[in-house]
């Protein structure tokens, strides 16, 4: 993939991975549509997605930096409350990964069909969010089955169009947390989830041997999705707070539409 591809993606991928729109299936639809503007198709969208997921988890890291002090002092419980959340993508993950063809997991994880199909579902979920009842809960007192519940959302997300962010802290905000702290969860959980998923693609590409992008056009894209990442996880959690998280479903119904018309039609 070439650097201006690589860096268009991964400013989409810093904006996108925070604020709830679905980052793979922008990244999808971003992809198909060069490929319709005359570029040649690109074989290894899910390793740079991959790499561009791993400079947002940096992003996480270092935003979160706190959190996870306190997660690893005062706040033990919530490591244990991760692992529970983190399970559901861990087996929907594999199943996809590991339990399907290649050709079937690509034609899931790479259709702009079905991303644009399901933004607006990410549309509903944010709705549906913001006019609950604010809760009261913080993340650090949730039961076990409350963060399952979460994390089951969260592997749905594995989809694209279905957005890990927006749904996680919908469902956050569903089993009663605070807005805030609806938003920290979301984010701590998905650390394992991200890290893994870059694992799982690190030991793909080293039993290949190489990579179909160049090793510096992935750097640059890391940083970029980073830096990126930083000021949107900034302005989200702010608007989460200020309870504008539906917003965005003014953008996600139409963008739908109109990639599935295209994918239709044209």
């Amino acid at each position: 993939m070439a650097l201006w591809e690589v860096i268009l993606l991964a400013i989409l991928q810093g904006i996108t991975e925070f604020l709830p729109v679905s980052s793979s299936g922008h990244l999808v639809v971003t992809n198909a549509l060069l490929q319709w503007l005359g570029c040649q198709p690109v074989e290894d969208l899910i390793e740079v997605s991959i790499v561009l997921h791993l400079g947002t988890l940096a992003a996480v890291l270092v935003f979160y930096r706190r959190a996870l002090w306190r997660m690893l002092d005062a706040d033990r419980r919530v490591i244990s409350l991760l692992i529970v959340g983190t399970l559901p993508a861990v087996v929907f993950g594999l199943l996809v990964k590991k339990g399907l063809s290649d050709h079937l997991a690509q034609l899931i994880l790479e259709n702009a069909l079905l991303a644009g199909c399901l933004f607006p579902v990410t549309a509903a979920a944010l709705v549906w969010a913001m006019r609950r009842p604010v809760g009261e809960t913080d993340y650090t007192r949730l039961s076990w089955k409350q963060s399952l519940i979460v994390g089951v959302l969260q592997a749905v997300a594995i989809l694209p169009g279905i957005s890990r962010s927006g749904t996680t802290i919908a469902a956050g905000l569903g089993v009663g947390m605070r807005r805030e702290s609806a938003v920290t969860f979301a984010f701590l959980l998905a650390i394992p989830a991200i890290a893994g998923a870059g694992v799982l693609e690190g030991l793909d590409a080293i039993q290949a041997g190489e990579t179909g992008t160049a090793p510096l056009n992935l750097a640059i894209g890391f940083m970029v999705s980073f830096l990126v990442g930083l000021v949107a996880l900034k302005l989200l959690v702010r608007w989460v707070v200020q309870g504008r998280l539906a917003m965005f479903a003014y953008y996600l119904v139409p963008l739908g539409a109109a990639v599935v018309a295209w994918q239709l039609l044209g």
